[in-house]
């Protein structure tokens, strides 16, 4: 018989933790509503004696990423307005912890290293809005996973 996933083990997106380190000082970003992260990995097509198609051969990567958040915080603003003023650029570290108590997986911690974002917004409104948010792109340097998730069970043949 076919193993297959339990529905307890999707993860809530709702149950995570969001901590952002700017210049040896830590947030709780708990007004974060979604954050994506991604390495695109570059590539050298290579060719090949005697094939006729090309190799594709890894030859680094790149982080990049896009955030919400609720528009109730200006520390990026903040930030940004020192850059336009002095050119001095900031970079910051953000750890994402998904946990959900109800799956058998345990949690994950990613910490991304070295953020520094595309722009920001600098001030907004809607009249007709439920809620504000803004959004950001940024980029990466590096980052690590001090914790991972469990394999499922019945994952392992």
């Amino acid at each position: 018989m076919a193993q297959i996933m339990n529905a307890k083990d999707s993860i809530s997106g709702s149950l995570a933790e969001c901590f952002i380190t700017i210049e040896d000082k830590r947030y709780n970003f708990m007004q974060a509503i979604n954050i994506e992260a991604q390495i695109e990995k570059t590539k050298t097509e290579v060719p090949i004696l005697g094939k006729t198609g090309k190799g594709n051969k890894s030859t680094g990567w790149k982080g990049t990423g896009s955030a919400t958040f609720h528009y109730n915080t200006s520390i990026f603003r903040e930030l940004l307005y020192r850059y336009a003023k002095t050119g001095e650029d900031f970079y910051f570290d953000m750890q994402v912890t998904n946990e959900d108590p109800t799956s058998s997986i345990g949690r994950q911690t990613v910490i991304l290293k070295d953020c520094n974002i595309d722009g920001g917004i600098l001030t907004k409104l809607d009249a007709d809005a439920e809620y504000l948010d803004e959004d950001f792109d940024f980029t990466f340097e590096d980052f690590e996973i001090p914790e991972k998730f469990n394999l499922l069970e019945g994952m392992q043949a």
